[in-house]
């Protein structure tokens, strides 16, 4: 039977333009310690630690966390692009789930470039070729970034099937923009309009500036325990259940089907809602908070439909009626996104583990939520999806206690 896990302590920086001073080693420190004290433990009772970067050597995550203590701990890099920070979540999770630790310490940081570029290695096959190859089939290739060009042709494709317009992407960046202003830790805090999205300098196909998330600098950390462990520092009143976590990567229709839809993701995430809910037994009409990788507009478009937060070809019908924010049927990041909190990739999934945490504990201040239950994706350019779902067990867990004692 494996065992349960719990977040105990989030911590994460200010995200910031990826021209400032502060580098990764000072911007991962911040992160730990402010997760270490929420957790109110020390770095000395962590047993094993992931740390998450992209733009980075080897051993950066040693880099970080010897400025906190050299305590002669386990210490593994992971590098999966956008899914980064989420993938040290999942193997945190997975370390604890399986009875290898108690207390595991997930980092994900980013220092990046002011122009992030895929391109590091020349000499080289690239890990996208496959898919820009099948991009070029489908689209001609432009002086444009790749990754936009992706989710510009992807916005098409929804619009040539279901008749969702640049409004409806427009109307999720002004969310978005809106609830960033609420967010003290976001890189944007200005409020658009409609019309100022759409008269944005237009990037590529129906996407404009505004609808695309910036690069950024940034740290995230989440500490993990048992529920022994829970116990054993009496942090019952902070611990987060992770209640399901899935992850996915492409299946063989990605390269023998003409979609751009799925070229970005949408199989993958249609295949790890579909098995998370099944094996939690949740459904999506429990959900009351998403947060969800909307590195461009129209992904997060999409993945409402992928998700089933509404019915497949009803986008446009559910951000019309609000239904994606307060006072609608969901709340869809909260944060303000990757459009305005920003998109340090490594640190991205571990920020979006701290945001549902302070949302299920009821600590977000004006950005607070009413739910029960709240719901994750994180998502690699066209790779790799991780889904995951926590559930506060406050309640439940109290009312176990003198049991478990």
């Amino acid at each position: 039977m494996p065992r349960k896990v719990y977040v105990v302590g989030v911590g994460m920086t200010n995200f910031i333009k990826p021209d400032s001073d502060s580098d990764y080693p000072e911007l991962g420190k911040e992160a730990v310690l402010a997760a270490l004290a929420d957790a109110c433990i020390k770095y000395e009772d962590i047993q094993q630690a992931i740390c998450g970067y992209v733009s980075g050597k080897s051993s950066c995550g040693q880099r970080v966390l010897y400025e906190v203590g050299m305590t002669g701990i386990p210490i593994y890099n992971i590098n999966n692009n956008c899914t980064t920070g989420s993938n040290a979540l999942f193997l945190g999770k997975e370390l604890i789930e399986g009875g290898i630790s108690d207390v595991i310490l997930a980092l994900g940081f980013e220092k990046m470039q002011p122009v992030f570029s895929h391109n590091n290695f020349i000499n080289r096959t690239s890990p996208l070729d496959r898919h820009i190859q099948k991009l070029a089939e489908m689209s001609e290739l432009v002086r444009a970034p790749i990754p936009v060009q992706f989710f510009g042709n992807s916005a098409i494709e929804h619009m040539n099937k279901y008749g969702t317009t640049e409004i409806h992407l427009a109307k999720i960046a002004v969310k978005n923009h809106r609830n960033g202003c609420k967010n003290p830790k976001a890189q944007g805090k200005r409020e658009y309009t409609v019309e100022e999205i759409l008269k944005s300098k237009k990037i590529y196909g129906p996407l404009t500036k505004l609808m695309c998330c910036p690069t950024s600098d940034g740290a995230g950390a989440a500490v993990l325990m048992s529920e022994e462990a829970v116990i054993k520092y009496g942090l019952q009143s902070k611990a987060v259940e992770i209640i399901g976590m899935e992850m996915v990567t492409d299946t063989p229709e990605l390269f023998t089907e003409n979609s751009f839809m799925n070229l970005t993701g949408y199989k993958m995430t249609c295949l790890a809602a579909q098995r998370l809910y099944q094996k939690t037994g949740i459904s999506p009409k429990q959900v009351d908070v998403v947060e969800l990788h909307d590195c461009f507009a129209s992904n997060e478009m999409i993945s409402y439909e992928g998700l089933q937060l509404c019915g497949v070809g009803e986008a446009g019908k559910f951000i019309d009626a609000g239904d994606n924010t307060y006072g609608g049927r969901v709340v869809v990041n909260p944060s303000g996104g990757l459009i305005a909190k920003g998109h340090p990739l490594g640190a991205t999934g571990l920020a979006q583990c701290a945001e549902l945490v302070w949302q299920l504990r009821g600590e977000a201040g004006e950005r607070q939520v009413g739910f029960n239950i709240g719901c994750t994706l994180i998502g690699m350019h066209v790779l790799d999806q991780v889904m995951w779902l926590t559930n506060k067990y406050l309640y439940l867990y109290t009312q176990l206690l003198p049991i478990l004692k």
